[in-house]
Protein backbone atom coordinates (compact mmCIF):
# COMPACT_ATOMS: atom_id res chain seq x y z
CA UNK A 1 0.00 0.00 0.00
CA UNK A 2 1.95 3.20 -0.98
CA UNK A 3 1.20 6.30 1.21
CA UNK A 4 -1.83 8.04 -0.19
CA UNK A 5 -3.22 4.83 -0.21
CA UNK A 6 -2.80 4.53 3.85
CA UNK A 7 -5.52 7.63 4.69
CA UNK A 8 -8.08 5.57 2.85
CA UNK A 9 -8.99 2.83 4.66
CA UNK A 10 -11.76 0.10 3.22
CA UNK A 11 -14.03 0.79 6.15
CA UNK A 12 -14.37 4.50 5.85
CA UNK A 13 -17.84 5.44 3.86
CA UNK A 14 -17.82 5.90 0.14
CA UNK A 15 -19.24 9.64 -1.20
CA UNK A 16 -20.36 9.83 -4.68
CA UNK A 17 -20.45 13.41 -6.58
CA UNK A 18 -20.55 14.01 -10.52
CA UNK A 19 -17.39 15.49 -11.77
CA UNK A 20 -16.72 19.47 -12.35
CA UNK A 21 -13.89 20.89 -14.52
CA UNK A 22 -11.69 21.01 -11.25
CA UNK A 23 -11.84 17.42 -11.16
CA UNK A 24 -10.17 16.94 -14.79
CA UNK A 25 -6.47 16.63 -13.57
CA UNK A 26 -7.30 14.39 -11.13
CA UNK A 27 -9.33 12.01 -13.13
CA UNK A 28 -6.99 12.16 -15.91
CA UNK A 29 -4.22 10.66 -14.11
CA UNK A 30 -6.89 7.89 -12.14
CA UNK A 31 -7.73 6.54 -15.35
CA UNK A 32 -4.30 5.98 -16.41
CA UNK A 33 -2.88 4.48 -13.41
CA UNK A 34 -5.55 2.20 -13.80
CA UNK A 35 -4.72 1.24 -17.26
CA UNK A 36 -1.54 2.23 -18.55
CA UNK A 37 2.07 2.09 -17.72
CA UNK A 38 4.17 -0.21 -15.02
CA UNK A 39 1.78 1.82 -12.11
CA UNK A 40 -1.23 0.29 -13.55
CA UNK A 41 0.33 -3.50 -12.78
CA UNK A 42 -0.34 -3.03 -8.92
CA UNK A 43 -3.72 -3.68 -9.99
CA UNK A 44 -5.38 -6.24 -11.83
CA UNK A 45 -7.64 -4.13 -14.86
CA UNK A 46 -3.88 -3.15 -16.36
CA UNK A 47 -3.84 -2.91 -19.84
CA UNK A 48 -0.36 -2.75 -20.33
CA UNK A 49 0.30 -5.37 -22.36
CA UNK A 50 -2.15 -5.07 -25.38
CA UNK A 51 -1.46 -1.18 -25.24
CA UNK A 52 1.24 1.70 -24.72
CA UNK A 53 0.49 5.59 -25.14
CA UNK A 54 -2.57 6.96 -23.17
CA UNK A 55 -6.00 5.68 -22.29
CA UNK A 56 -7.71 9.47 -22.00
CA UNK A 57 -6.56 13.15 -22.25
CA UNK A 58 -7.86 16.07 -20.40
CA UNK A 59 -10.04 17.32 -23.61
CA UNK A 60 -11.89 13.70 -23.73
CA UNK A 61 -12.44 13.86 -20.00
CA UNK A 62 -13.73 17.51 -19.90
CA UNK A 63 -16.05 16.63 -22.73
CA UNK A 64 -17.43 13.83 -20.78
CA UNK A 65 -17.22 16.04 -17.13
CA UNK A 66 -19.44 18.94 -19.27
CA UNK A 67 -21.77 16.70 -21.12
CA UNK A 68 -25.63 17.56 -21.46
CA UNK A 69 -26.90 13.85 -21.33
CA UNK A 70 -24.49 12.57 -18.62
CA UNK A 71 -22.24 12.66 -15.57
CA UNK A 72 -18.90 11.61 -14.59
CA UNK A 73 -19.57 9.99 -11.43
CA UNK A 74 -16.36 10.38 -8.51
CA UNK A 75 -16.14 8.43 -5.42
CA UNK A 76 -13.86 9.06 -2.69
CA UNK A 77 -13.07 8.16 0.66
CA UNK A 78 -11.75 11.16 3.22
CA UNK A 79 -12.21 13.27 0.38
CA UNK A 80 -9.67 11.11 -1.88
CA UNK A 81 -10.22 10.51 -5.46
CA UNK A 82 -10.28 6.61 -5.58
CA UNK A 83 -12.65 5.74 -8.43
CA UNK A 84 -14.40 6.62 -10.78
CA UNK A 85 -17.12 5.95 -14.15
CA UNK A 86 -18.45 7.64 -17.17
CA UNK A 87 -22.39 7.55 -17.49
CA UNK A 88 -24.19 8.37 -20.24
CA UNK A 89 -27.88 8.79 -20.94
CA UNK A 90 -28.86 7.07 -24.61
CA UNK A 91 -32.35 6.78 -24.64
CA UNK A 92 -33.74 3.65 -23.12
CA UNK A 93 -30.58 2.18 -21.96
CA UNK A 94 -27.42 3.90 -20.41
CA UNK A 95 -23.92 3.47 -21.30
CA UNK A 96 -20.65 3.19 -18.76
CA UNK A 97 -17.33 3.89 -19.06
CA UNK A 98 -14.38 5.46 -18.19
CA UNK A 99 -14.32 3.05 -14.65
CA UNK A 100 -11.10 3.10 -12.70
CA UNK A 101 -10.38 2.11 -8.96
CA UNK A 102 -6.80 3.13 -8.17
CA UNK A 103 -4.84 -0.04 -8.51
CA UNK A 104 -3.75 -0.50 -5.10
CA UNK A 105 -7.42 -0.39 -4.03
CA UNK A 106 -8.29 -3.36 -6.70
CA UNK A 107 -9.70 -6.23 -5.83
CA UNK A 108 -11.32 -5.90 -2.52
CA UNK A 109 -14.69 -5.47 -3.60
CA UNK A 110 -15.13 -1.92 -4.43
CA UNK A 111 -15.64 -2.03 -7.85
CA UNK A 112 -18.84 -4.38 -7.24
CA UNK A 113 -20.02 -1.19 -5.12
CA UNK A 114 -19.52 1.33 -7.42
CA UNK A 115 -21.01 -0.46 -10.43
CA UNK A 116 -24.32 -1.35 -8.63
CA UNK A 117 -24.44 2.54 -7.58
CA UNK A 118 -23.76 3.53 -11.14
CA UNK A 119 -26.94 0.84 -12.35
CA UNK A 120 -28.69 2.13 -9.41
CA UNK A 121 -28.44 5.68 -10.85
CA UNK A 122 -29.04 4.56 -14.13
CA UNK A 123 -32.48 3.27 -13.28
CA UNK A 124 -33.50 5.64 -10.86
CA UNK A 125 -32.96 8.86 -12.57
CA UNK A 126 -33.36 8.52 -15.81
CA UNK A 127 -35.10 4.86 -16.17
CA UNK A 128 -32.65 2.83 -17.95
CA UNK A 129 -33.87 -0.78 -19.12
CA UNK A 130 -30.24 -1.72 -19.39
CA UNK A 131 -26.77 -1.08 -19.42
CA UNK A 132 -24.37 -1.30 -21.91
CA UNK A 133 -20.38 -1.52 -22.18
CA UNK A 134 -17.47 -1.65 -24.47
CA UNK A 135 -14.62 -4.02 -23.24
CA UNK A 136 -11.74 -4.75 -25.35
CA UNK A 137 -12.21 -8.71 -26.17
CA UNK A 138 -8.91 -9.70 -25.40
CA UNK A 139 -9.82 -8.28 -21.98
CA UNK A 140 -10.78 -12.51 -20.90
CA UNK A 141 -10.36 -11.76 -17.07
CA UNK A 142 -12.57 -8.61 -17.27
CA UNK A 143 -15.19 -9.72 -19.27
CA UNK A 144 -15.81 -12.39 -17.07
CA UNK A 145 -15.93 -10.19 -13.68
CA UNK A 146 -18.13 -8.20 -15.73
CA UNK A 147 -20.29 -11.27 -16.27
CA UNK A 148 -20.24 -11.98 -12.72
CA UNK A 149 -22.21 -8.88 -12.27
CA UNK A 150 -24.58 -10.23 -14.82
CA UNK A 151 -23.53 -8.39 -17.77
CA UNK A 152 -23.85 -11.21 -20.81
CA UNK A 153 -21.64 -10.82 -24.22
CA UNK A 154 -22.94 -9.83 -27.20
CA UNK A 155 -20.78 -10.90 -29.94
CA UNK A 156 -21.56 -7.24 -31.57
CA UNK A 157 -17.67 -6.19 -32.22
CA UNK A 158 -16.53 -2.42 -33.15
CA UNK A 159 -13.19 -2.71 -34.14
CA UNK A 160 -10.32 -0.88 -32.33
CA UNK A 161 -9.02 2.69 -33.53
CA UNK A 162 -5.86 1.68 -34.88
CA UNK A 163 -3.68 4.87 -35.53
CA UNK A 164 -5.70 7.23 -33.36
CA UNK A 165 -2.89 7.24 -30.44
CA UNK A 166 -5.61 9.08 -28.53
CA UNK A 167 -6.98 5.28 -27.16
CA UNK A 168 -3.79 4.13 -27.06
CA UNK A 169 -0.82 2.68 -29.19
CA UNK A 170 -1.55 -1.46 -29.51
CA UNK A 171 0.91 -3.69 -29.05
CA UNK A 172 -1.53 -6.51 -30.91
CA UNK A 173 -3.33 -6.27 -34.35
CA UNK A 174 -6.32 -8.19 -33.27
CA UNK A 175 -8.23 -5.90 -30.84
CA UNK A 176 -11.70 -5.22 -31.01
CA UNK A 177 -14.32 -4.03 -28.53
CA UNK A 178 -17.51 -6.18 -27.41
CA UNK A 179 -20.41 -4.60 -26.21
CA UNK A 180 -21.97 -6.44 -23.03
CA UNK A 181 -25.85 -6.12 -21.61
CA UNK A 182 -26.59 -6.42 -18.48
CA UNK A 183 -30.58 -5.53 -18.34
CA UNK A 184 -31.12 -3.17 -15.21
CA UNK A 185 -34.93 -4.45 -14.26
Amino acid sequence: MDTADATVRATDPLTFRTATEADVEGLVALIESAYRGDASRAGWTTEADILDGQRTDPEDVTDVVGAENGRMMIVERNGELIACCQLEHRGDHAYFGMFAVRPALQGGGLGKVIIAEAERFARAEWGAKEMHMTVISAREELIAWYERRGYARTGRMTPFPYGDERFGVPRRADLEFELLIKPLG
